[in-house]
């Protein structure tokens, strides 16, 4: 009788406590509520539009529901017949899957712009012998379109068709560098800007652009190779508590069958993926170094 009415307890000040956090912040719940849903949804649709993607909104919300409804429930099946752990586990996945077709979405973007960066060594080469050979700016962006793969034929091939519609070259570039967030990219149109209005070499300024880029990348593979091996302890070691729990799960499941059972086990399981999370992303932070 005792234990049935701490539970019951538990369960009362558990909800009567998120009950008054949820209505003192309902505000900032109801706005972060639709960042995450119609937000997301919308910034996935723009990064998607910037990689020269077409699809609609409708397509992109109807992914993310997919996403994130599809592992909750196969967890959620998996866990069963114990009703609570099913479904806060479910939920958990559920809502943690809702967040991967942002955090898919920005990895394709972000590598695009890094394989851009790594085009513009050989697209600036190929501007720099065209000017010197006597070809405009112009002509030498029609030549590195022609000449040169995705996504850097791509993001030239828009300035170009901009240039055309009466957009000037410095404004197309501006437009550009919009697009792809990055230093190179930026170094590249202002130097293009302002050489356009106070004259200038540009052949021997792409040269220096180039030689700047490739520098910096072998400094980044550089540090990239000196953090590979700390980067892969710090995954076996984020990996190593999930296999160890499935080891003991699959060949004992009665060893583990209380801390489904009982709110002191959910609550420890709880506590240990958050912590596990949290450390996961410190351990991310700390071996992304940026150059």
């Amino acid at each position: 009788m005792n234990e049935i009415f701490n539970v019951y307890s538990l369960s009362l000040t558990i909800g009567a406590v998120t009950f008054f956090v949820t209505y003192m912040n309902a505000a900032r719940f109801l706005e972060w509520l639709r960042w995450q849903s119609i937000g997301t949804r919308d910034y996935i649709v723009e990064k998607l539009g910037l990689m020269f993607y077409e699809v609609t909104p409708n397509q992109v919300l109807g992914g993310m529901i997919a996403t994130a409804l599809v592992p909750g429930l196969l967890v959620f099946l998996l866990i069963l017949p114990q009703l609570i752990p099913a479904s806060i586990f479910g939920f958990a996945i559920a809502v943690g899957c809702w967040f991967l077709p942002k955090a898919i979405v920005n990895s394709m973007f972000n590598k695009r712009v890094e394989k851009f960066n790594y085009q513009m060594i050989d697209g600036l080469g190929l501007m720099a012998n065209g000017m010197k050979s006597g070809l405009s700016i112009v002509q030498s962006l029609g030549m590195v379109r022609r000449e040169m793969p995705n996504p850097l034929s791509q993001e030239f091939d828009m300035v170009l068709k901009q240039q055309m519609l009466g957009v000037s070259v410095e404004d197309a570039f501006q437009n550009m560098a919009k697009r792809l967030p990055s230093e190179d990219v930026n170094m590249f149109v202002t130097s293009v800007v302002i050489l356009k209005e106070t004259g200038g070499n540009l052949a021997e300024t792409f040269e220096t652009i180039v030689a700047t880029i490739r520098e910096r990348i072998k400094i980044e593979q550089k540090i990239s190779a000196m953090m590979a091996q700390n980067l892969a302890q710090g995954a076996i070691v984020f990996c190593m508590p999930y296999a160890m729990f499935a080891m003991f799960y699959f060949s004992d499941p009665a060893f583990l069958q209380p801390m489904f059972e009982q709110p002191i086990g959910w609550a420890m399981i709880a506590v240990a993926m958050t912590l596990q999370m949290t450390g996961g992303f410190m351990i991310y932070k700390i071996v992304q170094i940026k150059v």
